[in-house]
């Protein structure tokens, strides 16, 4: 007979001794962190001469995940990769960060470590320190909200505002993939939900559920982009899709874009699953979201530098803000593209 889990109620600890169990673990490694958990606010001291750069995120049960089939230590990571991608985006390095949850009597305590334990794996392999947060109760299941700072010099900051005529639009990995993973893990839920010992047929997949359920921050490209003394004019993080978030960067630099529809790297996987579940790869890339890779912009001379780097794609370059942002097909023809986001997601 299987021996049954534990199950520690919140009550039992109390709102003080739950915070305790879940950061005690947690050691600052940042030179910039002065004083991390375990008092009333957290003292930073940013390295001399750079920037503190700062972002927020925030994810509901329900909404942006589903615990019927999100491991709570992959929810750990992915949160954090999803706030880290945003420094990551202004050309910064990760240092600190700061979680906060609403948290329903139905979680126990043994489930919240689960939580942190994936949050904990993220801050030891991104070098982040875990430096505060709160948690309070809700009426509404779990809801995460985190807050990642970095620094960088501001010679070496980055924005969505600087595209300029003809820049070349890159892009890290590949798109659609993390969509593909979500839309495998609805099938699957909804195809067992009356059986008693489901076993759900993700075979030949699992690229799509990694890259769904924990998905990897670029921070890898950050020093590649250092190494090539390359730093891109605008940037920005790829959570809502490629054409959404395409469009905010040209607003932002008030361009147009023309990017080319044989160019857009989409895994294998990707395009099975799709095909499988009669969908359109492109689709999923234009716009899935939560790929949480990187779109920049570079100028035309740099574009050997670029490629020297081996971990992009140009896609295509920027246009007058005339000419709007289109999408270019190997015929020729031009397709507008139109803001979708991500179906699970209402963040920017």
């Amino acid at each position: 007979m299987a021996q049954q889990k534990k199950r520690t109620e919140i009550a039992e600890l109390g709102e003080f001794g739950l915070i305790d169990k879940l950061t005690a673990g947690f050691a600052p490694r940042n030179a910039s962190t002065v004083r991390g958990t375990g008092d009333d606010a957290a003292v930073l001291a940013p390295p001399a001469g750079e920037r503190t750069v700062v972002s927020t995120d925030a994810f509901f049960e329900g909404v942006d995940f589903d615990l019927t089939y999100f491991p709570l230590k992959h929810l750990g990571y992915k949160v954090v990769t999803a706030a880290v991608s945003d420094i990551l985006a202004m050309n910064a390095r990760p240092s600190q960060l700061l979680v906060s949850l609403g948290v329903s009597s139905k979680i126990p305590v043994e489930a919240l470590q689960d939580l942190y334990e994936g949050i904990a794996f993220a801050c030891n392999e991104h070098g982040i320190d875990l430096v505060g947060g709160d948690t309070r109760a809700s009426m509404t299941g779990l809801v995460i909200s985190v807050t990642a700072l970095g620094h960088a010099a501001e010679e070496r900051l980055v924005y969505r505002t600087g595209a300029g005529q003809n820049d070349l639009l890159c892009i890290t990995g590949n798109l659609g993939a993390a969509y593909m993973g979500l839309r495998l893990l609805e099938r699957e839920k909804r195809v067992l939900a009356d059986i008693a010992d489901p076993e759900p047929q993700f075979a030949g997949y699992e690229y799509l559920l990694e890259k769904y359920l924990k998905p990897r921050p670029r921070t890898d490209i950050l020093a590649a982009l250092a190494d090539e003394k390359i730093v891109p004019t605008a940037m920005i993080d790829l959570s809502d899709g490629l054409a959404s978030d395409l469009m905010q960067l040209c607003r932002a630099s008030k361009c147009g874009a023309r990017i080319y529809l044989d160019r857009i790297p989409i895994a294998k996987q990707t395009t099975a699953l799709a095909e499988e579940m009669h969908a359109d790869p492109v689709v999923a890339a234009l716009n899935g979201g939560e790929d949480y890779e990187l779109l920049f912009t570079v100028p035309l001379s740099m574009q050997e530098q670029t490629m020297r780097l081996g971990l992009v794609d140009v896609i295509g370059h920027i246009t007058p803000e005339s000419t709007g942002c289109f999408l270019v097909t190997p015929d020729g023809s031009d397709i507008r593209l139109k803001a979708q986001g991500f179906p699970e997601s209402v963040r920017e």
